[in-house]
């Protein structure tokens, strides 16, 4: 979007953004003024389609300007001062720039948010956008505001254009509002994409004592066992019965012999596959998958196939066979 990924933009009016609201406002075409609609167009461009009513004044567009646009719908407000530019279909990391200019210059999309905009988490369609913040009163409809007597430049990273806490930083903060098994996806995705360090997380960890989930999180990063990301819900739901049937935790997505498999008890010899109807149920699919089952038996693996209807609707029974081949 024309912004680099380390820029530092701390303040959205400030800095790297102030340069180019300047740099727009003094822009000249054969001597004469640009365009205003020009100008607003060129500013939305390299904001996810969002500008503030700050930015538009500091390119001197006055307030009856904006106003009229507002009312020509050319402007959309999606909260106080801040607008969507032509049209309300809203590009993807709209939501979370309107936040940020929104809550002021010591905002940064954090917690559930942030682990979204890294990829660590799924986004929930809907949900408010969260964003933390040193100062500042009241409250805005869509946006989660937390606020803090620390945040650290340490703790903000400029991704995509957007000021984002760090990936260490969005751990400890989701650690006091996500379930265990979200926290733990979300820190071995971290982890395994080496976003973070987890003995310089652990060494972090000491300075935010008497936060809650500090404990839940130091739990997760002293585990030495294998990584459990999914890449499905059957995948997930089957390692929720896994887990809830108290077996040994498998290798996830582990490589073996060449292929990756959805489940791996790799001393056991038994990888496990979950096949959904959308995945495998063309012939080639079908064709793909018993040549690799043919050479994973081959060489000495025994491969158990589970569906997703079995894993929804005969939980028990898909166990039964998964306490089998384990007991083989």
């Amino acid at each position: 979007m024309g912004i680099a990924e380390n820029e530092k933009i701390g303040n959205p009016l400030g800095t790297g953004i102030e340069r180019r609201v300047v740099d727009l406002a003094v822009q000249r075409a054969g001597g004469r003024p640009v365009p205003k609609d020009r100008l607003i167009g060129d500013l939305a461009g390299r904001q996810y389609g969002v500008v503030s009513r700050s930015q538009l004044l500091a390119m001197g567009i006055g307030a009856g300007a904006i106003q009229t646009r507002v009312r020509n719908h050319y402007l959309h407000r999606l909260h106080r001062g801040i607008y969507a530019v032509g049209h309300l279909a809203l590009v993807p990391l709209a939501r979370e720039m309107a936040a940020v200019l929104a809550c002021g210059g010591t905002a940064a999309i954090s917690n559930r948010s942030a682990a979204v905009v890294w990829y660590l988490l799924p986004a929930i369609d809907d949900a408010d956008i969260d964003v933390t913040v040193l100062t500042g009163k009241g409250r805005r409809a869509g946006l989660q505001i937390h606020r803090t007597t620390r945040l650290s430049p340490h703790d903000i990273r400029h991704l995509r254009g957007l000021p984002v806490t760090t990936p260490s930083r969005t751990l400890i903060d989701l650690a006091e509002c996500i379930t265990d098994r979200e926290l733990e996806r979300a820190l071995h995705e971290a982890i395994t994409r080496r976003l973070i360090n987890a003995r310089r997380l652990r060494a972090e960890l000491d300075q935010y004592r008497g936060r809650r989930g500090i404990s839940r999180l130091r739990k997760l990063l002293e585990n030495d066992g294998p990584t459990t990301i999914t890449r499905s819900e059957a995948e997930e739901r089957f390692l929720a019965l896994v887990r809830a049937a108290g077996l040994p935790t498998p290798e996830v997505n582990a490589r073996i012999l060449g292929h990756e498999v959805d489940f791996l008890w790799r001393d056991e010899g038994l990888v496990v596959e979950v096949d959904g109807f959308q995945f495998h149920s063309t012939r080639a699919a079908f064709e793909r998958d018993r040549q690799r089952d043919a050479e994973l038996q081959g060489a000495g693996q025994r491969v158990l196939r589970v569906t997703w209807r079995q894993v929804v609707d005969a939980p028990y029974a898909a166990l039964t066979n998964l306490v089998r081949a384990l007991g083989a």
